[in-house]
């Protein structure tokens, strides 16, 4: 896999880096949070009116047929921001589900208004025992004469505070296995609460109490959803790993120039050696990061389904713990100031705290990759 932008490549990661420089100083994201409301702000459509809604939809659907390198390019720089807009949960994880998921007709159907910004879906696959895997799903659908009957809840749907529909995956009552389908918002029987997460961003908590729709909802065929929604989470993880990478060079960057500006005994701080130790380490976890999120994105393009299985739980782990690390290691070297809510650097450390329970945690996806790994040993004993 090449890792050399292109020209058009380099122009998209130009691009998000002017809007955040220009467009999303620290002041203006900390005016959006203060004001804890989940409204949909004009920024949405400046992501859809250069092209970063749709840059990796297809061409055939309002898309501009980009890849995923190209969403990794955004959502590094909006980490650089600190962008709370609800990029990774609508224009990541509910778009490439649905494009996974949907056929033809409905990917005609639904994409463009997601491409363009005038609609926002939002993926609702998180319950409270599945700890961030899609494959643990106890929302039923109870199959009707025209649709179905959705009982239950979902949790922590990112985007899903302002989303015009969401897609849910369900266990329905004429088929194995999980069963993708949008609803809209307002569907009757649909309770939607609004939760603040601790890093300013928003997310949602659905309650299904006999929501009914119809069959022409379901994404695909029923019982086929499985493989959509980790289409989906694979590409929200490179996403959020992206995001991640840029907040650490954020980080570093506000952390070597505190370190430069700031002075004991005459002499600025950045001369004394243990400090320069602390940021040396601090830069190679952020190499380490950016490593495995290359590895990430060559397995997504590359690999099988279970290595790319395998890689997604490594990269998930190994990130989120390097922008933990990384973060707070940044607020100790800026001192009592870094623990300030009116400084900047102590707000990447809430953003990888929360980014850490997005999708499974570190522990969660160790777990995962002893689990693979143990059972790959069991089937090559048997095979000798």
């Amino acid at each position: 896999m090449n890792f050399n932008l292109d020209a058009e490549q380099q122009l998209l990661q130009d691009s998000v880096r002017r809007f955040v420089d220009r467009d999303y100083s620290f002041e203006a994201r900390t005016a959006l949070v203060k004001a804890r409301t989940p409204a949909r702000t004009a920024h949405w459509q400046t992501f859809a009116d250069n092209g970063w809604l749709a840059a990796a939809l297809p061409e055939s659907c309002g898309g501009l047929g980009g890849s995923i390198v190209d969403t990794v390019l955004i959502a590094q720089q909006l980490g650089r921001g600190l962008v709370v807009e609800p990029f990774l949960g609508c224009a990541v994880l509910a778009a490439q589900t649905l494009s996974a998921a949907g056929t033809p007709a409905q990917r005609e159907k639904w994409l463009p208004s997601l491409a363009d910004g005038s609609r926002q879906f939002a993926l609702a696959y998180s319950e409270a025992q599945s700890r961030g895997f899609p494959d643990s799903v106890e929302l039923s659908a109870t199959a009707t004469a025209d649709g179905y009957v959705l009982t239950g809840c979902k949790t922590l749907v990112l985007g899903g505070a302002n989303a015009d529909g969401f897609i849910v995956s369900a266990r329905v009552s004429d088929a194995d296995g999980i069963t993708v389908m949008i609803v809209a918002a307002d569907a009757r029987g649909l309770t939607r609460r609004v939760l603040p997460l601790h890093d300013g961003s928003f997310a949602a908590e659905l309650t299904f109490d006999g929501v009914r729709v119809t069959r022409d909802a379901v994404l695909g065929e029923p019982g086929g959803g499985l493989a959509a929604l980790r289409h989906g989470l694979a590409h929200a993880t490179a996403a959020l790993g992206a995001e991640l990478v840029g907040a650490m060079e954020k980080a570093i960057e506000l952390t070597a120039e505190y370190l430069k500006m700031r002075k004991q005994f005459g002499v600025p701080i950045g001369s004394f050696q243990t400090l320069q130790h602390r940021l040396a380490d601090m830069a190679a976890e952020l190499e380490l990061a950016r490593s495995m999120l290359y590895a990430l994105l060559a397995s997504l393009e590359n690999d099988d389904a279970p290595t790319r299985a395998r890689t997604v739980s490594q990269a998930k782990s190994l990130i989120g713990r390097a922008a933990r690390f990384v973060c707070g290691q940044a607020i100790q070297l800026h001192g009592g100031i870094g623990m300030t809510e009116e400084y900047q650097v102590g707000h990447y450390y809430k953003r990888a705290v929360v980014a850490d329970v997005l999708f499974g945690n570190s522990d969660r996806h160790d777990a995962a990759c002893a689990a693979q790994l143990e059972k790959d040993l069991l089937q090559k004993d048997n095979h000798a």
